[in-house]
């Protein structure tokens, strides 16, 4: 057993969300055993494209699909190589170990090759993540990051916490830790599908990136409050709880997956949506019944910024309301 633990506190949210994950997989499981290669080829692209999105990578899933069946597309050469990059660190997942730091090395080397001038290697010198100009989170000194990392990784050899949790602190903490010079946000993402997939093999195809791309602000707010209380519980809670939200969207959509991700497309293409209204429309897709408090919660903006979106959404013929303001659902057309 590793000496090193990470920060953090097994709370009953925790303990309810393994729960309702756990009734969620059983029929994820049956569903994904009957999945198409075609579903799982749209559940990649889904998960690729937002995890290179939150990254601020433009290219769509239509992009993404095009360059993954070897088509020219016309974009920024660096976010097409962005995308080649993943897929083939994706392709080679299966083969890696977690807690292995060759293996770690070795998908870095793959998702940032032609993006950094050293990839696969350790940083050699400290680093800060900024968002515009403010400094929101200063690494730990490159001196310290052998044993960082090696601490880290013994400990994820070791645990005998459940997966779903592991794997959540190991993402947290990796972020903490920072330990390439870039790619660390990609490089976490990509991590935890791993440690799940090795747990339950479906769990490489659940596109959990999709919704935290779509909870970006509310991802990097959690970040920076674990970071300022030196915990990580409530990252792990909202790991978990997106966790649910994604096995029930394909559990909500099984076999039309293809069919409406067309229409989808089409739809978007004859009405813009701003990236916040889309967002807002995917959360009511999968959740009909959330209120303005809780979808301004996950979406982090004010009440009165969802309803501006919602009345957005219902002129654009995207949303309509069935019943009454109480007790009723929104339609995502």
């Amino acid at each position: 057993m590793s000496r090193y633990q990470p920060p953090f506190t097994i709370t009953p949210v925790m303990l309810n969300k393994i729960v309702e994950i756990g009734e969620l997989l059983g029929h994820w499981a049956a569903q994904s055993g009957r999945a198409s290669p075609l579903l799982r080829k749209e559940n990649r692209i889904r998960t690729i494209q937002a995890s290179l999105a939150i990254e601020h990578n433009s290219l769509t899933t239509e992009q993404v699909t095009a360059i993954m069946d070897g088509k020219r597309v016309l974009a920024p050469e660096k976010e097409i190589q962005e995308v080649r990059n993943a897929i083939q660190a994706y392709e080679k997942m299966s083969g890696w170990k977690a807690w292995r730091l060759n293996d770690l090395q070795s998908a870095h080397r793959l998702l940032m090759a032609g993006l950094v001038d050293s990839p696969g290697q350790l940083r050699q010198g400290d680093v800060g993540v900024y968002r515009g100009t403010k400094l929101v989170h200063m690494a730990p000194p490159a001196s310290q990051l052998p044993r960082l990392i090696g601490d880290l990784l013994l400990w994820l050899k070791a645990t005998e916490i459940h997966p779903l949790i592991a794997s959540s602190v190991f993402h947290y903490e990796f972020e903490f830790i920072h330990p390439f010079a870039d790619g660390n946000g990609r490089m976490g993402r990509l991590w935890q599908t791993l440690i799940l997939s090795q747990w339950r093999s479906e769990l490489a195809w659940l596109p959990v990136e999709t919704l935290i791309h779509y909870q970006q602000a509310r991802y990097y707010q959690i970040l920076g409050q674990c970071d300022k209380a030196s915990d990580c519980t409530l990252f792990v809670e909202f790991m978990l709880e997106n966790m649910v939200e994604a096995l029930r969207a394909g559990l909500t959509h099984p076999t039309k997956m293809s069919e409406e991700m067309s229409e989808e497309m089409a739809e978007e293409n004859q009405v813009a949506l701003s990236n916040r209204e889309r967002a807002l429309w995917l959360l009511l897709k999968t959740n009909p019944t959330l209120t303005s408090a809780e979808l301004a919660l996950k979406l982090a903006v004010s009440p009165r910024t969802i309803d501006r979106d919602i009345q957005s959404l219902q002129q654009k013929a995207r949303l309509r309301r069935i019943g009454p303001r109480k007790g009723g659902r929104w339609q995502a057309e």
